[in-house]
Formats: structure tokens, sequence, C-alpha cells
């Protein structure tokens, strides 16, 4: 009985001295799950549509330049700017004027919805975002009702929908614009600032109140139809986000419509663009009027913006529709 008593103990101690081994083994080894949340988002869905913008995180060149933790839109609790994105942001138009940035946020949150905006990713959604652009590339394209179809449909500036329903569609649930692009929005539709200085802060701020601002560099509307529950404010952190990442500091500052499409790609599952380049002719041009435009004009860095959107249709993180 003594003699069984000492093969139990010691078969005990070779099964937990084996088990030991083991574990240790495991923990260190490549083929076990690592504790890094990053990691496992490699081998996860990230949504539940057909492609992901995430996707799996296996491209160098995208997961370099895509910061998924940076703030795309503004409210007061990630309203506090690093001294250097401060600096270059109130560059791209400087002012005499001596402005307080956090009474003038304390302001903006005062009148509108002071929010975490599209904090809801996750394996089960799937968001689907129409980027529609100006270019008349989209006349005679027919994508109204694709268009349409999506969730969400981010316009830019100006861009009409009345009059051209079969190209462009009727939706917008979101209009990009700026005091000097301002337009009167429908009640329905979201109001998103793109901040390029503080003076276009201080605007929307007296669109809704006293009015009074009718000048940036260009004389603006001092009031525009808009719903003021709807509200929202581009970040000044994603603009040099923007510039910095993905721009790699080609031009003085990114385009709205460059900017536009990276915001899509931080509250969407799912990105399609359109109006986006020159029509089939070669021509750079609106499809509501003759304005002549080109991507290589202005303070941007349009080739490079053209390179890389195109770099991100290849890499299956948006699909370009060109019309023709």
């Amino acid at each position: 009985m003594a003699c069984f008593h000492r093969l139990a103990l010691r078969y005990t101690t070779l099964l937990l001295s084996f088990m030991t081994i083991l574990l240790l083994f495991t923990q260190n080894s490549p083929l076990v799950e690592s504790d890094d949340p990053f990691d496992d988002l490699i081998f996860q869905p990230t949504c539940s549509c057909r492609t992901c913008v995430m996707g799996f995180l296996d491209d160098d060149w995208f997961i370099y330049r895509y910061n998924p933790t940076i703030p795309a839109l503004l409210n007061r609790k990630n309203s506090k700017l690093h001294k250097n994105t401060y600096k270059w942001w109130r560059g791209l138009q400087p002012s005499r004027l001596r402005v307080n940035y956090t009474e003038v946020v304390d302001q903006l949150f005062s009148l509108f919805p002071d929010e975490d905006h599209y904090s809801d990713a996750g394996p089960d959604r799937c968001r689907t975002c129409a980027v529609v652009g100006n270019s008349a590339n989209l006349l005679r394209s027919n994508y109204g009702p694709l268009i349409d179809y999506h969730d969400i449909v981010i316009r830019i500036n100006k861009g009409p929908t009345q009059g051209f329903e079969k190209d462009v569609g009727t939706k917008t649930t979101h209009r990009i614009l700026y005091p000097e692009s301002a337009v009167d929005l429908e009640n329905s539709t979201h109001l998103v600032l793109f901040p390029f200085k503080i003076r276009d802060m201080q605007w929307l701020i007296s669109t809704f109140t006293t009015r009074h601002i009718t000048r940036t560099y260009i004389r603006v509307k001092s009031s525009i139809i808009a719903n003021e529950n709807k509200v929202m404010i581009l970040h000044p952190e994603f603009i040099k986000y923007a510039y910095d990442k993905w721009m790699q500091n080609h031009g003085r500052y990114p385009s709205t419509g460059f900017i536009t499409v990276l915001l899509a790609l931080h509250i969407c599952d799912q990105v399609n663009v359109f109006g986006f380049g020159a029509s089939s002719t070669g021509t750079w041009h609106h499809y509501f009027d003759k304005t002549r435009t080109h991507f290589k004009g202005g303070p941007h860095g349009g080739d490079f913006e053209n390179v890389t959107l195109h770099k991100l249709q290849h890499r299956n993180k948006i699909t370009m529709y060109k019309g023709f």
C-alpha cells in the first residue's frame, strides 16, 4: 500500500511538471493568440458587410496611414488640441484676431449636439456610405438609385440634387460645407462643418445666433437654413492627420473632397465614391455648371491625392465610380 502511494505521488509530480512545461511553451509559442487586442483584430471580422474598410489588417501601407483612434468629429470631451496641431491649424489662415479657442468650443456645444458620434463599430454593423463629389463625370451616369441605396449619402459643398436626380440621386444625409461654400439644407440633413480656420467655427455660431459675421476672406452668408440639432464639426486634429499621414505633407492642406473620403473611412464600413475626377472627355468641371476645376490647382497636393485615392481602391478600401 505504501508502495502504491509513492508511485501515485511520483506520477502526480511528473504530470504537474509536464503541465508546467507545456504552459510555459504555449505562452511563448507564436502559434498561440496574443493578449494584444490589435493582434486579435487581424483575425476577427470588423463589420458584417461583404467587404469592410478595416478588413484584414495585413496591409502595411494602409496600417501605417489609418489611425482608428484619431478623433473624427469634435465634442467637448475630445476638444483639447495638441500645441503643434493648434499652431498648424491656425496657420492655415493667419489672423490678427486673438481668439480663445476654448471659449469658442464652449459656445459651439452650448448650441449644437455634444456627442460622441459613430462610436458603434462592430462585427454586427454594416454601414454603407456614398461620398458624392461634383465632377461632370456624373452626367448621364444613371447612378441616382445606386447612390440613394446607401445608408449615408455625403455631399460636398454646393452640389445640388434638384434637376440631376437620375444621375446623383435625391438622398442627402450629410452635407460638407464651410462658410465660403454654405448652402441651405433640408431639415433631415446633417450639417458637417469643415473648420479650416477658427473663424469658420465663429461663423457657424453666428449663423444660428447674432448673424453678424458676413465676411471671412470673402463675403459669406450671414445665415443658412439648417437643423441645429444635426450639426457636426470635423475635428481640427483630423485635418492635420489627413495632411500628415495621408498627404505626407504634400501641398498646403488637403482638399475638402479628399478629407471627406477619409472621414467616410472612419465612420463607415463600406465606402463608395462618386463624382471624383475628370469627365470622359478629360475636362474638369462641375456637373451643375461649367466652372472649371483641376486637381493640380490651388493649395492642395492634387496629384498626390489622386494617386492615394487610386491606391485605396486598389486595396479594396473604397470603390470609385467613374461614370463612364
